[in-house]
């Protein structure tokens, strides 16, 4: 079975991220390592990473992402917003590289009206710098690109511009693939079927290969399958369905990959635990 869990809170401190993922019975963790909403954010404390690393020890090291910031836009044209976002992304790799979190999930980016060819090549280029300038290249920290819905001006909405930018890199070891169910489903690929659900994975493969998938985010779709809009939806109360996510989790292929929920939840995370206990049925 997927070591399945959700996006928690870190407010209070990064290592209650933990408690909080403990408390919904999950097996993998997604967290932003800051305020997602800031380009800049204080340096790390010594104490709040050694907290961290040590409450993560405790819960058996558990698979942990982290979301860069929306305001990232590694496609940018505008050389102050190219700037900015390259400034952020280093400096997200260096805290995941202090706190020993090795997958860093980011959305491609938007090509702003230049071309789907201009943004995969500012991408490509930015994706380069960050690595260098982060000081990742020794290190086993991959970026996951992330499948998007494919609204508006962003990249990512099709396998092949994913396939594109990993083919690109000169540092292509320290890329892989974050997948949305939500996203994908949104930007045209039917899950719903053993016959769409199976021409979405050999579309993948043929672009980007189950190899590169490293992470999953399990969201159901409140638009339907090629409406291009991200709406995340309850695990079998959208439009996607419940057939969609049996079928994802019985693929022997990602068996023991982490994937998340990214779905809305109150203060006592109750959303969290009956997701999670509606995908283990689901798998079961």
């Amino acid at each position: 079975m997927p070591l399945l869990g959700a996006h928690e809170s870190i407010a209070g401190g990064l290592h209650l991220a933990f408690d909080r993922i403990e408390r919904v019975g999950g097996a993998a963790l997604q967290i932003f390592t800051v305020n997602q909403r800031q380009w800049r954010s204080a340096p790390l404390e010594p104490e709040a990473i050694r907290r961290f690393r040590e409450r993560w020890a405790q819960c058996g090291g558990l698979p942990v992402a982290a979301h860069a910031s929306y305001l990232i836009n590694l496609a940018a044209g505008a050389p102050d917003t190219a700037a900015k976002s390259a400034t952020a992304f280093v400096e997200e790799l260096r805290r995941c590289l202090q706190l020993g979190i090795a997958f860093v999930v980011i959305h491609p980016g938007s090509h702003g009206g230049a071309g789907v060819e201009a943004g995969l090549a500012r991408a490509a280029r930015q994706l380069e710098l960050v690595l260098e300038r982060a000081g990742a290249l020794d290190s086993d920290l991959k970026i996951l690109l992330e499948t998007t819905a494919g609204q508006g001006t962003s990249l990512g909405g099709r396998f092949e511009e994913l396939g594109r930018l990993l083919a690109a890199s000169r540092f292509s070891a320290h890329l892989g693939v974050c997948v949305d169910t939500c996203h994908i489903f949104a930007a045209g690929y039917d899950l719903r079927t053993a016959e769409g659900y199976g021409r979405t994975m050999a579309e993948l493969e043929r672009h980007v290969g189950v190899d590169r998938i490293h992470f999953f985010h399990l969201n159901d779709s409140k638009k339907e399958c090629g409406s291009r809009v991200d709406r995340h939806e309850h695990i079998g109360e959208g439009c996607i369905g419940p057939d969609g996510f049996r079928f994802l989790l019985n693929d022997s292929r990602f068996a023991r990959l982490p994937m998340v929920l990214e779905t809305d939840k109150g203060d006592d995370l109750a959303e969290d635990a009956e997701n999670l206990r509606r995908l283990r049925t689901l798998a079961a």
